[in-house]
């Protein structure tokens, strides 16, 4: 009975030892999400070319004036 108890529990506890299935599936879902967020943000940010390069001018112009140059 006890031989029959521990194959069981071997049958059992197999398929959840094998967990190199389910860290792939959670690489490539973060690396999905971070795909889907970068899609986001480039179609958020297409159409606003000119403030964009006016706001990072301006930052530009401000950390300069703080540098001295």
């Amino acid at each position: 009975m006890r031989e029959y108890m521990q194959i069981l529990l071997l049958t059992l506890l197999s398929p959840v030892k094998n967990e190199k299935g389910a860290q792939s599936l959670e690489w490539l879902g973060l690396a999905a999400l971070l795909i889907l967020v970068l899609g986001i943000i480039s179609t958020a940010v297409s159409g606003q070319s000119g403030a964009i390069s006016g706001l990072i001018g301006s930052i530009v112009s401000k950390i300069s004036g703080m540098v001295g140059n």
